[in-house]
């Protein structure tokens, strides 16, 4: 089935893109949720006219995720946590951590969904990198350390 998602979907899509799923999956989980809607040639007429509408403010858009790129590529996120004698963490830094060091060291807010850590379990003292996705055509990386406290 033909669908046009409403919102930003991990992994599946952005908003305003057509797309095609499994039948079983548009019906039952993304119409009723409010996630997408069917695309039908009158939904693809009247998404087409508002898009062109929307250009001069994506490019807006764009710009400032550009500037968030650059602001976030610029900064070295240090990550306390405890660790064992090992060496090893208890636990792992994962994507919610991230996004409160960039809060707290840079006054810059990331959803922690848009957050892509590399590796995924991180459990030892080191240099990492993370991805974010700011918008559908602007990534970001986050070089952070992770120390013991």
């Amino acid at each position: 089935m033909e669908i046009i998602l409403t919102q930003d979907i991990a992994k599946l899509g952005f908003t305003n893109d057509i797309i095609v799923v499994k039948d079983g999956y548009a019906r039952n989980y993304l119409i009723p949720k409010g996630l997408a809607k069917q695309a039908t040639i009158s939904a693809k007429k009247v998404m087409a006219e508002n898009l062109k509408q929307r250009a001069h403010k994506e490019n807006q858009i764009r710009k400032e995720a550009d500037a968030l790129a650059a602001a976030i590529e610029a900064i070295e996120l240090t990550i306390g946590a405890k660790v064992g004698t090992s060496g090893k963490i208890f636990g792992s830094v994962n994507a919610m951590q991230i996004s409160d060091a960039l809060k707290a060291q840079a006054n810059i807010l990331v959803d922690r969904k848009k957050i892509d850590v590399k590796g995924e379990n991180i459990k030892e003292v080191g240099n990492y990198t993370a991805f974010v996705n700011i918008h559908r055509e602007v990534k970001a990386t986050i070089k952070f350390s992770v120390i013991a406290e």
